[in-house]
């Protein structure tokens, strides 16, 4: 077992694909029309506004970045000796060396399953990214104390058994 690459699924990816443009139309139509979903519970016109422009701003950046994995990406997900490339989602840094991680987790949020890793030096894989990618990964780093995480949730790979290959690696390689 040298290398395992993980291709992202193309159902996932399709599935999330048409939730997120679902949010982007539905944003529109609260934007344009928010008189017609006025409500006991949702009085203000422009609290329903401001809710469509932030269903577009961030449905319309998930629809972008699942676009360009459908479109482009076919391995998401290395994992070797060396350590792990990963590239599955928007917030990914990329490499992870063995030698670099403290310990790995998993963590469940909601439905959804997380590998959390702790690494020597945050910062390392901080400093690599600006944007709103540096921002959303400096509040992973707040909220679990480490900016990298991995799931999944666009891959052709069931996470338990991710999970179980990642801690053999991990075992395997990580004094070498």
């Amino acid at each position: 077992m040298n290398t395992i690459e993980i291709e992202s699924s193309k159902t996932k990816l399709l599935l999330m694909l048409l939730g997120s443009l679902i949010f982007v139309i539905l944003g529109v139509f609260l934007t344009t029309n928010p008189d017609i979903f006025v409500s006991v519970i949702f009085r203000n016109i422009i609290f329903i506004r401001i809710v469509g422009i932030i269903s577009i701003i961030f449905f319309g950046l998930c629809l972008i970045f699942l676009t360009k994995v459908f479109l482009t990406k076919k391995i998401n997900l290395i994992i070797s000796k060396e350590g792990i490339v990963d590239n599955s989602s928007y917030v990914s840094v990329g490499a992870i060396f063995w030698d670099d991680i403290i310990s790995i987790k998993r963590i469940d949020v909601m439905s959804t399953k997380f590998l959390i890793i702790n690494v020597k030096d945050p910062n390392k894989y901080l400093n690599t990214q600006s944007g709103i990618k540096r921002k959303l990964l400096q509040k992973t780093f707040k909220t679990y104390g480490t900016p990298i995480s991995i799931s999944s949730n666009t891959l052709a790979y069931n996470f338990d058994e991710l999970e179980k290959v990642i801690f053999k690696f991990y075992n395997d390689y990580k004094n070498h």
